[in-house]
């Protein structure tokens, strides 16, 4: 079954009278290329895949192809016959109908993949929640090795920029912290049906056995990093003191013992350097 033919997959959809919402950032990928290499760059015969959003099974079938097992969180009930359809001849596929955002994966990874020997994410995420459901795996921390997802351009050349580089943001420094963040190959918007506005990137985050850079409050540090990033043409002297109440004497002093200067921006400064004031700040406010 090649559901990455467009009649393919149309004629599929169309005899379970399935019709595609906007509201779910439903596009189907119908490039036959994209996800044999997705599925290759994200797992082996020892590993667990845990996708999210299969839509119609594309994905899913060239991941059930290289991993040992694989499980599908998806939220729409609607593709419950197509799923079935699909996947009929992929004994290791299994498809949970269900909000991935309100599923305990701890919990579910633990249940369904403890004969595998690692797991890993594998997703072509709707662009709507991209950054939400990406931080929720991240800020989890599952028990997962790496993770790789199709993402809006945009969204992929800002959360694998260099922290300290300009096209950085808070996105950027929160998924830094917890992994090692890559750009495999860009995907056109032609690759799927219906066609989106925007062209996509793949993108592999390799999860760090340890964070980055060692924090004196963890809590604190990233509410210092949303309000450092907040307005970024203003300093982070004027930015932070206004979003979270520290004074701009401490925050000049943080600046200064990190050698920076008073009129830095927090789009300019690197990991380090905003682990630096982070800490300087927490351990005084």
């Amino acid at each position: 079954m090649n559901l990455a033919d467009y009649n393919t997959l149309q004629k599929i959809l169309k005899s379970e009278g399935f019709n595609t919402k906007k509201s779910l950032g439903q596009n189907f990928l119908v490039n036959p290329d994209v996800c044999p290499e997705m599925a290759k760059s994200a797992c082996d015969k020892e590993t667990g895949a845990l996708e999210i959003g299969p839509g119609a099974g594309v994905l899913t079938r060239e991941l059930a192809s290289e991993a040992k097992k694989v499980v599908a969180i998806e939220l729409d009930n609607r593709l419950k016959p197509v799923l079935a359809r699909t996947l009929a001849d992929k004994d290791n596929a299994e498809v949970i109908f269900g909000d991935a955002m309100k599923i305990n994966l701890v919990e579910l990874i633990k249940e369904k993949f403890s004969d595998c020997k690692r797991v890993a994410v594998c997703a072509n995420l709707p662009y709507y929640i991209t950054s939400p459901i990406i931080m929720m795996l991240l800020e989890s921390r599952l028990p997962i090795d790496n993770i790789t997802v199709m993402v809006q351009k945009e969204a992929a050349e800002r959360l694998c920029a260099e922290v300290g580089s300009r096209e950085s943001g808070a996105v950027t420094v929160a998924v830094n912290y917890y992994a090692q963040a890559e750009i495999l190959f860009d995907v056109d918007r032609y690759s799927f049906m219906p066609p989106p506005n925007v062209d996509s990137a793949v993108i592999k985050l390799n999860l760090r056995t340890k964070p980055e850079v060692e924090l004196t409050d963890e809590k604190f540090f990233f509410t210092f990093i949303k309000a450092a990033f907040a307005q970024r043409r203003k300093t982070l002297v004027n930015t932070v003191s206004s979003s979270i109440g520290v004074s701009k004497d401490l925050l000049r002093e943080a600046l200064n013992a990190a050698g920076l200067p008073d009129t830095a921006r927090g789009e300019s400064l690197t990991m380090s350097e905003l682990a630096s004031v982070a800490n300087y700040l927490a351990e005084r406010k």
